[in-house]
């Protein structure tokens, strides 16, 4: 969540890796994930493709295993950057296409993948196997997952020979379940008051849920700690490009956890699956060579990552809707990035579009097509407390102009 990390606001959870590279690098107040659930998130971020034209745009789930796959041959980032020499693995969940499939990592550009092949699959930490490449693997009772996928990262870094490398790392946590090692666990320990998690919803109980969810944060930024400290060690930190960010707003309060304890969205409207700003601001920091220290406002797309990380590695850019902030990352002004709009068909169908101080939504499309539209000025209203489309028809006109183009 928006609000989850110490760089963010965050007081109750210790971030101190990422909030060092935050430091170091830029950090943006106004970047925006590509749609509020993972699996068109992902499919965003790799293809530049944005909301109204990508191949993904929600979680469309396949049996037994697996999520709506990539098209052969689909332009994505690992297939630029592969292409053009880069060693390329992901590590982690992907939801783009069960292995075999056309959208299979491995025909996505990957030269490595280890992981969950299936979100459904992530809901557990602690799972049976995991695939690698084309291999299901078996895994020792009680293996906790996102310890392999930073192991495997390590691996990766330190066997690829002296090619340039691209590292997906997308590791699964904090989303539940609520399971985290006690030796994270106990720097958490009596620290929040508690209240037993009993399980429900096909989620594992636990008996200190706060407690958990704080300590599966702080593991997942000693990970990072862990391979930005490899980088170090390897003499390539100070010519590697590392970019943070989340693929949705935080979840709604289920399986344990507690959003308003910890002020999860950072004071937003919304969480998970919603287009309001708790849904889809996310917390972006990029760092490395030629990055100069920063805390931007800049608007950004999840679909403009690809194109950025492109353009500052001198790749041809992804055709598309992504627009590359590498000035604005070089210390460059860029004019004002152009409106973001999201075509969202899940929790009900919604629409919003983002255009300067102003924010239009539309909800209830699946129910009713025709939906009043909902307007929001982020500068006088960054929570979305007051829908002033009555007071400003003008504005919504055109707002909504964009939404239809």
């Amino acid at each position: 969540g928006y609000g989850e990390l110490g760089c963010y606001g965050q007081t109750k959870i210790a971030t101190p890796h990422l909030d060092a590279l935050a430091a170091r690098g830029q950090r943006y107040t106004r970047a925006y994930t590509g749609a509020p659930v993972c699996a068109p998130a992902r499919c965003m971020l790799l293809t530049g493709r944005a909301a109204g034209s990508a191949q993904v745009r929600d979680n469309v789930e396949l049996q037994p295993e697996g999520q709506k796959p990539l098209a052969a041959g689909t332009p994505n980032l690992a297939r630029s950057l592969q292409a053009a020499g880069y060693a390329t693995g992901l590590y982690g969940k992907w939801g783009l296409g069960p292995v075999g499939s056309s959208g299979d990592p491995n025909a996505q550009g990957f030269d490595q993948f280890y992981g969950y092949a299936c979100q459904r699959h992530a809901h557990s930490h602690t799972p049976e196997w995991l695939w690698r490449n084309q291999t299901r693997e078996p895994l020792p009772p009680g293996t906790y997952a996102p310890d392999r996928f930073r192991d495997e990262a390590l691996a990766f870094l330190r066997t690829r020979g002296e090619r340039p490398f691209f590292v997906m790392y997308a590791t699964t946590i904090p989303h539940m379940a609520m399971q985290v090692p006690e030796d994270s666990l106990a720097q958490y320990a009596g620290t929040f008051p508690e209240t037993p998690y009993t399980g429900g919803r096909g989620y594992t109980p636990h008996p200190t849920p706060r407690a958990a969810y704080a300590a599966m944060i702080t593991r997942l930024d000693r990970d990072v700690g862990i391979l930005l400290a490899e980088l170090e060690r390897r003499g390539e930190l100070d010519r590697t490009i590392v970019m943070v960010t989340s693929d949705n707003g935080p979840t709604h309060d289920v399986g344990g956890v507690d959003t308003e304890f910890f002020a999860s969205s950072g004071g937003l409207r919304g969480r998970k699956g919603s287009v309001y700003e708790g849904g889809l601001r996310v917390p972006l920091l990029v760092a490395g060579p030629g990055i100069a220290p920063a805390v931007s406002d800049r608007h950004i797309a999840g679909w403009d990552l690809a194109n950025a990380l492109l353009d500052l590695c001198g790749v041809p850019q992804l055709a598309g809707e992504g627009e590359s902030f590498a000035p604005t990352l070089r210390g460059v002004a860029q004019t004002p990035r152009s409106p973001i709009a999201w075509d969202f068909p899940g929790y009900g169908g919604q629409r919003a579009v983002l255009m300067g101080d102003w924010k239009a939504i539309q909800r209830g499309l699946a129910k009713n097509p025709n939906a009043p539209w909902e307007l929001y000025n982020l500068v006088t209203d960054p929570a979305e407390a007051r829908d002033v489309a009555a007071a400003h028809p003008e504005r919504l006109a055109e707002v909504r102009q964009l939404a239809d183009m």
